[in-house]
């Protein structure tokens, strides 16, 4: 069709004369649609809500946020507005998980993701914490398990996750490609958004050795910005990386564009390549809606207390993401009406976990054992676990306990007016992890004191009643320890002495980069999980009416 207009057309036209050649009418852009995507990061299991403390204008408030009734029926909200939104995860929703969950091996919670309608996910690091052929079947569905004692118990049989998880920089060193899809590309409302998936590139200090067999995990920058590429050439019209990486800022959760974020997220982000849009990260158990120079970095906190909406206005037909809006939604059980379906799930999973998960074991003297760590690295309920570890272990002459804080997943706090039960002993360590006995030298113990700060900051290991050390902030890192200070029952460790050591495998193997700990001798499975020895630790102790959990001699000291 031609069209004829005067050239001498007036302001609110004059711009459509420019787009004639030749009397032609050239195509006018197609109007920007609105995507919204949902997320959320590091659920890990937790099916119920939950306390944790944050901070507000009066100091410190708790709040009881989360849980998956109250996350489904944020979704049924939202999608009144769009029925179109997309829902996706950014890794570890699984793994690490309460009882509820880790005892059906998280199969409930994956069930309960697929009723919310999640399209996708980015693996975590506790994804993998049975192993890659345990998360294949998470994934895919199937009985056959490394852990046949939970896999299929919940409901006979197992379909799979019902959607797919993407990493694009986690290798199966066996085969030499990706063990995952490296990304989900969905079609909406008339465009394609493709999101990218990552793991964090040091998987191997965050996932134990054991678990972590066949697999690598390489730089996420990197790896995402090696798909763009093709991305392009599927004709993609906006590019979201989900990482399980994070960072952190002493900014609120609600804060628009913040702008203190630190943290591994903002050298990955600085590297990608400028084709991505949007950034949603997870690991650090952070909430935020952060700016790295253009590009918006999301993060929801952590056991599903925040949902992180992002709004993004998508031109169809070409790659122009004009506006990207974020908000972090507290996922808050006093605000909506449970979504009754999922209700129905969680009753059905605590009614048939109830035998074991109220089992009462015992109490301890303490009204309250937390995961707050003062200034020399101490927690008291690192105190209590190493402790509990380290009598428990006591057939094989254990001498000193060592435990990372990342394997304390909750605080333990005593009923007034009741036995602690196995639910709450198990929410510390959910892991179930086994329990290694080693001999190190004491020079081998110096050296692993002067690994907590190898990965730039101070990772305290807690340590058992008995054993002391100082360090010196002063001092460069790897010599931090004063040698002269650790002691053992009162004196002096030895360089050249053997003593026998009890940790979790995770540690044992080399975990969180503490590789002192596999050159031990005589290593030996203790034939106890951490979680097993926490739980007869208790029972015995309160059966002889023996008070533990009381604070003692500080155990780790720190030079003024």
């Amino acid at each position: 069709m031609k069209v004829r207009l005067s050239c001498n057309c007036r302001s609110a036209i004059a711009w459509a004369c420019l787009a004639f050649s030749g009397g032609s009418l050239a195509a006018e852009s197609p109007a920007p649609v609105q995507i919204n995507v949902v997320a959320i990061n590091d659920l890990h299991g937790y099916m119920e809500p939950n306390p944790q403390d944050y901070p507000s204008a009066q100091g410190v408030t708790r709040l009881t946020y989360g849980g998956i009734a109250t996350l489904g029926a944020m979704l049924d909200e939202l999608r009144k507005q769009d029925p179109e939104l997309l829902f996706i995860g950014a890794g570890d929703l699984i793994g690490g998980s309460p009882a509820t969950s880790a005892l059906w091996a998280d199969e409930p919670v994956l069930e309960a993701l697929n009723s919310m309608g999640m399209i996708v996910s980015s693996s975590g690091n506790h994804e993998l914490d049975a192993g890659k052929a345990e998360f294949l079947r998470q994934i895919h569905g199937g009985c056959e398990s490394t852990r046949p004692e939970k896999a299929c118990k919940f409901r006979g049989t197992f379909p799979g996750s019902g959607f797919p998880y993407i990493a694009s920089n986690l290798i199966d060193t066996t085969t030499g490609k990706r063990l995952l899809p490296a990304y989900h590309i969905q079609e909406v409302k008339g465009v394609k958004i493709a999101f990218v998936g990552a793991v964090p590139r040091n998987m191997e200090k965050v996932v134990s050795a054991r678990a972590f067999t066949g697999l690598k995990a390489t730089d996420e920058a990197h790896a995402i910005n090696e798909v763009i590429p093709e991305l392009k050439a599927k004709g993609v019209n906006a590019i979201i990386a989900v990482m399980h990486q994070g960072g952190h800022t002493s900014e609120p959760f609600d804060k628009q564009d913040c702008s203190q974020l630190d943290g591994a997220i903002v050298n990955v982000a600085k590297r990608l390549d400028p084709a991505v849009d949007a950034v949603i990260s997870g690991h650090s158990h952070a909430s935020y809606q952060c700016k790295v120079g253009d590009l918006s970095i999301t993060q929801a906190g952590k056991y599903g207390h925040f949902m992180t909406q992002l709004k993004l206005e998508v031109t169809p037909g070409t790659h122009n993401v004009k506006t990207i809006t974020a908000r972090n939604l507290p996922v808050d059980p006093q605000a909506y009406v449970p979504n009754a379906k999922l209700t129905s799930l969680l009753e059905e999973v605590r009614h048939r976990s109830g035998e074991k998960l109220l089992e009462p074991i015992g109490r301890i003297a303490t009204a309250e054992l937390n995961r707050k760590v003062n200034a020399a690295g101490e927690t008291t309920l690192g105190n209590f676990v190493t402790d509990a570890q380290l009598a428990m272990t006591q057939a094989f002459q254990t001498q000193i306990a060592f435990l990372n804080l990342g394997g304390l997943r909750s605080d333990l706090i005593q009923p007034a007016n009741s036995d602690l039960t196995y639910e709450q002993l198990f929410a510390v360590q959910p892991f179930d992890n086994p329990l290694v006995v080693q001999e190190l030298t004491g020079k081998q113990i110096i050296e692993l004191l002067n690994l907590q700060w190898n990965r730039g900051n101070f990772n305290p290991l807690q340590v058992s009643k008995g054993f002391h050390y100082e360090w010196d902030g002063s001092r460069p890192a790897g010599s931090r320890v004063v040698e002269e200070s650790v002691r053992l029952d009162g004196k002096r460790v030895e360089p050249s002495t053997y003593y026998r050591v009890v940790s979790n495998l995770f540690l044992a193997d080399g975990g969180g980069g503490l590789t002192t700990l596999k050159e031990g001798r005589q290593r030996q499975d203790a034939g106890i999980s951490d979680v097993e020895a926490l739980v007869a630790y208790v029972r015995q102790n309160h059966a002889r009416g023996v008070a533990i959990g009381q604070s003692g001699e500080p155990r780790i000291s720190m030079t003024p």
